[in-house]
């Protein structure tokens, strides 16, 4: 049977950037990612990689960042006053930290300037403008 659009999956994999480094892998989470086809539960590259692939096939694959997290976009980072983050609590550069958007939704965002009286924060995703390399394997379908 071939992975196909609905229908839920299982899948073991290890994503890599272009330089080698392992950014995330089921093994780390101790089983494999689940989901559904075509639910957008997950990148749009990862999905589209697997549709036509059979239980215990294995491939790699790699995602320009359209296909990923997207480009990186400098209108995401923003500066912002230091009296509108709680006191009492040391803010690091490269520290991440959870930004309430206007839609409700609380998205990370790392930081990447701390000065006296403002916090400048990215909210891009960590891998946006990324190429990312996928070891995949279907450990499961189900219709």
């Amino acid at each position: 049977m071939k992975v196909k659009e609905k229908m839920k999956v299982k899948v073991e994999y290890t994503g890599k950037l272009e330089n080698g480094d392992v950014f995330d892998s089921s093994k780390k989470h101790g089983q494999p990612i689940e989901f559904e086809v075509g639910a957008s539960q997950v990148i749009p590259g990862f999905e589209k990689a697997i549709l036509g692939m059979e239980k215990g096939e294995k491939k790699e694959v790699t995602l320009p960042p359209s296909e990923a997290y997207g480009d990186r976009k400098e209108e995401l980072v923003h500066k912002f006053p230091k009296s509108q983050f709680p006191q009492g609590q040391d803010y690091k550069e490269g520290g991440v930290v959870g930004v309430t958007v206007p839609t409700g939704q609380q998205v990370p965002a790392t930081i990447v300037k701390v000065e006296d009286d403002s916090i400048t924060l990215d909210m891009n995703p960590p891998l946006a403008g990324k190429t990312l390399i996928f070891e995949l394997e279907v450990v499961g379908i189900e219709k």
